[in-house]
């Protein structure tokens, strides 16, 4: 019998509550404009869905070399990483599948369409100016995908008066170097930022030594990008916006493959991630504001096995948008909007279908009356390949004191098949129906004067869940269908606050999956979903000096739908320190891994042991 989850999520809430008298008054910033929740600007107080903000200065702080390693310490998200820095990894949230979550840059839909994942280890890092991640079911705002969550990132943006150039270079174990240079600036109505960053490593070898498929050696990655931003505020009060990003990684990787059973092949793989994208904002009348944004992403990659060329694909994504908020009355606004997406795919393997178009009309209320405050939202999706899809969402918070608030929530939302789902040669199934969802959450969350702190549970059904059926006899490796149920549990706690001159920040998450399609899996756990996580950031600056660490943990996961293959829980600790030389210059240095853990995200799959990195940086005040 499986062991309820509630139970330790019950200790952990309870020892959270022994905290509070020790602790003294932390800074907050819960008057920061967030995006993502509702489409329109709100302070983070406001929102009545579970948002982190990761801003610039958290990224610095944490000297974070990767999205990944920022996303990894927000409460619900699991990681799965196939060998290391720069290699495929995986974005599971609040147990949904990888899938099942969409994700804008500047509020630009990205990803690859054939198999309907982000690139997240080829993003750059520097160039980012902060993540918004949103849990919980967003497709009544944003349509499909948004199962589990949204992630938004947005690039440096700019802006104050003049010009400040930026600066950063950096080296640690396996030979890694990474830099990055920049100019940003504005003078009041105008703003910009330049910027190009590069990342260069040997790598860890990728495969474990008992694979069939391993081959002894380092796996590197190597990654050059490059961002501009700009934008432009008229005096008629006329906002236009633009951003142009490109995003290129090599990868050296060891090929499961059957053309050398003694053994893997030697592989690699040339990955690009291209955005370009505008945004007019105007008020044609005081209480009405008009946003019009338009953009197109591309993910390419190219790949050779042995020396040879192997596959090319070329996912592109347009669309446009149009919103419009309309002020009723004084904490009553009425969001009116339409999203165009049209999504082509090409390359080497030629698809039954390579293009396929979807519209959209949505509507949002966001209300308030005395302590409580409601969001409401309707979305009709109209999909060229599987016809229309409803889908809406219902939000009510209540504060029950000045520094306390309740807040429940009840949300649908679906995932629209991938290219490869649907068409690819000997595999794809034309047939397959959108994965479907509801979603029942309640929340408490707190603030005072000694600190933060919020509750959230919820509970997922997932239907019509498309998995690989090995015995459809549709091709010579069987093919997908909607033959899936999932139903997710889950609890996260969430505590920030100032104690004997430290910043303490803690967050803990507890899942309970189950598999309820018929057959031999049926009540099994979903695949590559830790039971429990826990994250631990604690730093202090003293005078010139910056110190901090952050602990790591994640419980045991199965590595298959059989729940054959188990993967042992782990835990990390990194050591960090920073010192200024002056106000615009800083020398940095982490230590990773520091007791050299040995775990996996993915069977046979290694990650990093210890390592150290060092870097320099530069930022004009």
């Amino acid at each position: 019998m499986r062991k309820p989850f509630i139970r330790p999520a019950a200790f952990a809430l309870l020892g959270s509550s022994s905290i509070s008298p020790l602790l003294a008054a932390a800074p907050m910033t819960l008057d920061e404009q967030v995006v993502t929740a509702t489409r329109s600007e709100r302070p983070v107080r406001a929102s009545l869905a579970a948002t982190t903000v990761i801003d610039r200065e958290e990224i610095e702080r944490s000297q974070a070399r990767s999205v990944p390693e920022l996303l990894r310490k927000v409460p619900g998200v699991t990681l799965s990483n196939n060998g290391g820095p720069g290699k495929q990894t995986a974005v599971f949230m609040r147990g949904t599948e990888s899938d099942h979550v969409l994700v804008l840059i500047d509020g630009i839909k990205v990803g690859s369409v054939s198999n309907g994942l982000t690139a997240f280890q080829d993003l750059p890092v520097e160039l980012i100016e902060r993540i918004e991640v949103v849990r919980g079911p967003r497709s009544s705002l944003y349509g499909s995908e948004a199962i589990g969550g949204v992630i938004q990132i947005f690039t440096r943006k700019g802006g104050g008066e003049g010009a400040k150039p930026w600066f950063s270079a950096g080296y640690g174990t396996h030979d890694s170097y990474e830099g990055g240079a920049g100019i940003s600036g504005g003078d009041g109505k105008a703003w910009y930022s330049l910027g190009v960053s590069s990342q260069d490593t040997d790598g860890i070898d990728t495969l474990d030594a008992r694979s069939s498929y391993h081959e002894p050696d380092a796996d590197g990655y190597r990654n050059l990008s490059g961002n501009l931003r700009g934008g432009y505020r008229f005096d008629n009060g006329l906002e236009l916006d633009g951003t142009l990003m490109r995003a290129r990684g090599h990868n050296d990787y060891d090929l499961v493959s059957s053309f050398n059973p003694g053994g893997g092949l030697n592989a690699n793989a040339d990955n690009e991630q291209w955005l370009i994208g505008g945004r007019a904002r105007f008020s044609p009348l005081e209480p009405w504001d008009v946003t019009l944004q338009a953009g197109r992403s591309e993910d390419l990659s190219r790949e050779e096995t042995g020396g040879l060329f192997s596959s090319r694909f070329d996912s592109q994504r347009s669309s446009a948008s149009w919103l419009n908020d309309v002020t009723l009355a004084e904490g009553h606004v009425l969001t009116l909007g339409y999203d165009w997406q049209q999504d082509e795919v090409s390359g080497s393997t030629a698809f039954d279908k390579d293009s396929r178009l979807n519209k959209g009309w949505f509507a949002q209320y966001l209300g308030e009356h005395g302590r409580q405050d409601w969001q409401l939202s309707l979305r009709r999706d109209d999909n060229e390949q599987f016809g229309t899809h409803d889908t809406g969402s219902a939000a009510w918070g209540y504060a029950l004191t000045d520094a306390v608030r309740f807040s429940l929530s009840y949300g649908t939302a679906f995932k629209a098949p991938t290219f490869n789902e649907l068409y690819f040669p000997d595999y794809g199934n034309p047939n397959l129906d959108a994965e479907t969802s509801e979603t029942l959450e309640a929340g408490l969350a707190g603030q005072h004067d000694w600190g933060r702190w919020s509750v959230n549970a919820f509970r997922t059904r997932v239907d019509d869940l498309i998995v690989h059926d090995a015995n459809s006899g549709v091709g010579p490796f069987g093919s997908p269908n909607n033959i899936g149920k999932a139903r997710i549990d889950g609890l996260e706690l969430v505590i920030g606050s100032q104690w004997l001159g430290w910043d303490w920040n803690a967050n803990a998450s507890f899942l309970d999956t189950e598999n309820r399609e018929s057959g031999a899996n049926a009540g099994n756990e979903l695949p590559r979903r830790a039971r429990q996580t826990f994250n631990l950031d604690v730093d202090r600056r003293i005078g010139s000096f910056g110190l901090g660490a952050t602990l790591h943990a994640e419980g045991r996961r199965f590595d298959d739908v059989a729940n054959d293959k188990r993967l042992a829980g782990y835990a990390t600790v990194d050591l960090r320190g920073e010192y200024w030389l002056s106000e615009e210059w800083r020398l940095q240095a982490k230590v990773t891994n520091l007791l050299d853990a040995d775990y996996e995200t993915a069977l046979d799959f290694n990650q990093p042991g210890q390592a150290v990195f060092f870097t320099v940086r530069y930022q004009a005040l």
